[in-house]
């Protein structure tokens, strides 16, 4: 078995009009060859999916003051290698009462309510 090493740094949010970011989930789809991943976290927790080859980093709530750090090694089968991968790395977040389009909404009409929302 070789082991390669990641290193893996989330600058910080860069303009969030003074939001919090909030569920921060970081994906990445390992190749098929890679059989175990052991990593350090500064914030959050990481898990490792053998059978889908899924890693996966809980950051949560981002800090300001704390940048999410995330960094170890995967190990890969005897003889492989995974020198052609270059995988995709999924980010999801949420941003209460922010749309980052820029899209307001200014008027809302609801039909055949019996009761007013707002």
């Amino acid at each position: 078995q070789t082991s390669s090493g990641i290193n893996a740094e989330y600058g910080g949010p860069k303009q969030t009009l003074g939001k919090t970011v909030d569920n921060v989930i970081i994906s990445v789809p390992l190749p098929k060859e890679v059989t175990g991943c052991s990593m350090t976290t500064s914030v959050g927790t990481y898990t490792f999916d053998p059978t889908s080859k899924q890693l996966k980093w809980d950051i949560g709530k981002i800090q300001p003051l704390k940048i999410p750090t995330m960094r170890g090694t995967c190990t890969i089968a005897t003889g492989a290698s995974c020198k052609a991968a270059h995988p995709t790395i999924h980010v999801d977040f949420k941003i209460s009462q922010l749309a980052v389009s820029g899209l307001k909404v200014n008027r809302l009409d609801m039909f055949n309510e019996n009761y007013k929302p707002f």
